[in-house]
């Protein structure tokens, strides 16, 4: 086991930890660059001596970030991570979300742990599909939002074409904090508007170790960059003169989202966002509780939030791991919290801090941090911790499923290991699991957002519970939560089919939109929730 952190011995109030603190997630469209950009924020933070690919030479660190058997086989990642470091005396907990569209359902329990997000963007594509669903959802949580222009070190958008297509297509202003210089694919380096000062970068062989700046003023730059230098100049005229600086309430409030320009995989343009996560992302502030009833006070009693379950990250142990961002109050290790769901003391004796798939004793967190509670087979995605007055934060909405299939179990003998991974797969949020009977079906159906999500389920239940199964495709592409009501309004119309969850709440189940839309004309006063919760 690896020791403890230096990060984990802090000693001020809780304010002035939770100050100290920066939660945030990175969303994109898969092929961005996201697994590269985090791995060159460690860099930068200087968590790792140096940065590698997934496949990654044996002597050299591959990224952590990507821990799954399947990630590193497929090169995508298809599984949230925690990665915690300390850089300047500010504590980072980078929160590391799926890279896929079928994992959506996994970014959006990783966004209710967040503080701000990343909104990362290929400078050739603008905003892809997957990072409009992304975005969508942090704006409807009120996450501040940075923006990052990846790999315009090739051929892509011109940086004022970049800025309206942003502004037309999220209705966001974007505010440049940088600004390139060279066209795209023909990289310089950037101007940091803030001071004036031109970043001008020199390549590294395999973008392996922080890129060497020269910091240079106007003058200087003109003198090396030329002509380049004097077409950024001219076009930054029309940011300055429409006034287009940083407004702190409106990035707070979703309105606005600063724009940096680089290219992760040749670290250009890291070291400034890193400095900008540090100055502008914000620090942990009170969490509203459920039903509207206020926030709880960053000072108030140790309370917690569970935002992921993942068992077998260490297929050695077997173990399961429990997610939960700290709320309020001060955790230490060994406390006793209430689980509000069920009322029951829980013992957090096993408490680790978090880093990819390795794991360092933890004895105290604050406000903001993530702490991995290990065998914690009672918790669920959702849950709330607490000490003290009870309190209960918001279920964590999950999307409608969209693919269905069902499971055979090919090995009887291997009956209760087949419902068992079942179950884990259920209770972590990998797939849902549905039935046709409320009771029992022997055959149950696998639902999710994509087809990917099942390739997971096989193949875990394949090495973790040594159970081999068969998927037959289903025919429904539609669902939507319903009531007792609309389950008998369902079976008596024939529109479409009611499948039951591990928790009895019926989904309405539909061939197709159109038959989702027919029913819901005829039937206006039914229940056809789109979001779920857990």
């Amino acid at each position: 086991m690896a020791q403890a952190s230096p990060v984990t011995a802090g000693a001020g109030s809780i304010a002035e930890e939770a100050a100290r603190r920066r939660t945030f997630a990175i969303i994109s469209h898969p092929d961005a660059g996201k697994t590269t950009l985090t791995e060159k924020l460690l860099l930068y933070g200087g968590q790792i001596a140096e940065a590698g690919a997934v496949h990654a030479k044996r002597n050299r660190k591959a990224s952590t970030s990507d821990f799954m058997e399947i990630e590193r086989k497929r090169g995508i990642s298809v599984s949230s991570t925690v990665l915690r470091f300390e850089h300047r005396e500010v504590v980072f907990n980078l929160l590391d979300t799926p890279g896929h569209r079928d994992f959506s359902e996994d970014t959006l329990r990783v966004l209710a742990a967040a503080d701000a997000a990343v909104m990362l963007l290929d400078a050739a594509k603008g905003v892809e599909p997957q990072t409009l669903r992304l975005f969508e959802v942090a704006r409807a949580r009120g996450i501040p939002l940075l923006t990052f222009v990846n790999k315009y070190d090739r051929p892509g958008l011109e940086p004022l074409e970049m800025l309206d297509h942003i502004e037309t297509v999220l209705q966001i202003t974007p505010v440049a904090s940088t600004w390139p210089v060279g066209i795209p694919g023909d990289f310089r380096g950037v101007v940091d508007r803030n001071t004036g000062v031109f970043h001008r970068f020199t390549r590294t062989a395999g973008g392996a170790t922080e890129a060497s700046e020269e910091l240079l003023d106007a003058a200087a730059a003109h003198e090396r960059e030329g002509d380049a230098w004097d077409v950024a100049q001219e076009e930054l005229e029309l940011p300055d003169h429409a006034g287009a600086d940083f407004d702190a309430e409106g990035f707070a409030s979703g309105r606005t989202t600063p724009v940096f320009f680089g290219s992760a995989v040749s670290n250009f343009g890291v070291g400034l966002l890193l400095e900008a996560l540090e100055t502008l992302a914000p620090s942990p502030r009170p969490q509203p509780v459920a039903g509207g009833d206020g926030a709880r006070a960053l000072d108030a009693p140790f309370s917690s939030l569970v935002f992921k379950v993942q068992a077998n990250m260490d297929p050695r142990h077997r173990d399961r791991v429990a997610f939960m961002r700290v709320c309020s109050g001060v955790f230490e290790r060994g406390m006793r919290a209430t689980n509000a769901r069920t009322g029951k003391p829980f013992a957090l004796a096993y408490a680790h801090e978090v880093f990819g798939d390795e794991r360092a004793v933890l004895d105290t967190a604050y406000p903001g941090d993530v702490v991995g509670v290990v065998n914690a087979a009672d918790l669920r995605v959702g849950d709330t911790l607490y000490v003290g007055d009870a309190v209960e934060f918001p279920e964590i909405p999950t999307l409608a499923p969209e693919h269905f299939v069902t499971v055979r179990n090919r090995d009887t003998s291997r009956h209760k290991q087949f419902h068992r991974g079942i179950e884990q797969l259920a209770e972590e949020g990998v797939v849902h699991v549905l039935r046709r009977d409320p009771v029992a079906d022997p055959n149950p159906v696998l639902a999710g957002v994509g087809p990917l999500q099942f390739e997971v389920a096989v193949d875990r239940l394949e090495r973790e519970f040594g159970v081999t199964v068969g998927v037959d495709p289903a025919r429904w592409t539609v669902a939507r939560r319903t009531d007792a009501e609309g389950e008998a309004a369902i079976r008596r119309s024939g529109a479409g089919d009611v499948l039951y969850r591990r928790d009895g709440t019926p989904l309405a189940v539909f061939v197709d939109e159109w038959w989702l839309e027919r029913f819901a004309r005829d039937n206006p006063d039914v229940t056809l929730d789109r979001l779920l919760t857990r």
